[in-house]
């Protein structure tokens, strides 16, 4: 138990890199306000909360910022675009659920409708890290997070239900775990990932 509670100790190891996650959230939302910054700020998250996963956090806030500046044309771009098919997408759901069952065409357009939005939450969740740590062309990101989201489906289904329930705890249950919000999310998935992405480094490295 003692060794649990050391300052090296697996407990306070983890809570630590918990405060990181949440001083990143605060960051992370901050950078979001103008609006188009939202691309390069949660490139900056994820950035931060890989090297914590990987135990390299470094200065953190130095971290982000570098991230933030030197991604900023590209993650705003991907920002951009993944901002528009979300609204296209979401625009597209409330008109057929007001058309709901009114021919067999809604079930059509519906179910090619559910399979996009199932690859626009793959790339969401993928895109940004992979940012984060490659240099790659923008295509190409894309079509990786979706080829890495679909190979390691179990681990994006995991990602994708611990932002769900941090959305759920914060709207119903307790709204001041807001504090803790995207960055601590965030954190748990740079840590169901580590792996992945460092094999995927070590591929590009041959």
């Amino acid at each position: 138990m003692r060794n649990l509670l050391n300052y090296d100790g697996p407990v306070l190891r983890f809570l630590t890199k918990v405060v990181y996650s949440v001083w990143l959230n605060i960051l992370w939302f901050v950078c979001c306000i103008p609006v188009f910054t939202i691309g390069a700020s949660t490139t900056a998250l994820c950035y931060c909360t890989g090297k914590i996963a990987r135990d390299e956090e470094g200065y953190i806030t130095k971290a982000f910022f570098s991230s933030f500046k030197n991604e900023f044309l590209k993650s705003t771009i991907i920002g951009i675009i993944m901002t528009v098919l979300g609204v296209v997408l979401a625009v597209d759901a409330y008109v057929m659920y007001h058309l709901c069952f009114t021919s067999a065409f809604w079930t059509l357009v519906s179910a090619i409708l559910l399979v996009a939005c199932i690859a626009y939450i793959i790339v969401l969740l993928w895109v940004f890290p992979l940012n984060a740590r490659f240099e790659n062309t923008i295509i190409n990101m894309f079509k990786n997070s979706i080829m890495l989201g679909m190979r390691f489906i179990f681990c994006t289904v995991i990602m994708a239900g611990i932002y769900v329930i941090m959305a759920y705890l914060i709207y119903y249950v307790c709204t001041p775990l807001i504090i803790f919000g995207v960055g601590t999310c965030a954190l748990f998935s740079a840590m169901l990932m580590k792996n992945i992405l460092i094999q995927c480094e070590e591929r590009n490295e041959e």
